[in-house]
């Protein structure tokens, strides 16, 4: 496999693990309230930026951005605050 498949393989799990991280990250329960894509959206840059050494875990990640919130964007503290945190 060359550098680049395995590169492009790799980018798109830590993605798809972001993914799923910010779609769960206001879950406390099955029925709780899940973001929307917008919201995920906004959160999306300041994971990276932010918080990427805790992709793919969920419940780090949502520490990080609960630490962090004085720096996130306003669109991510927006986001976090309608769920909640």
């Amino acid at each position: 496999m060359s550098v680049k498949i395995v590169a492009y393989f790799a980018s798109h799990r830590a993605a798809l693990a972001l993914g799923i991280a910010l779609t769960l990250i206001s879950a406390g329960s099955a029925a709780a309230y899940q973001g929307t894509p917008e919201q995920r959206r906004a959160c999306t840059p300041d994971v990276y930026r932010l918080c990427a050494g805790e992709i793919p875990n969920v419940r780090a990640i949502t520490a990080c951005l609960q630490r962090k919130k004085g720096n996130l964007s306003p669109a991510c503290r927006a986001a976090m605050d309608q769920n909640g945190y």
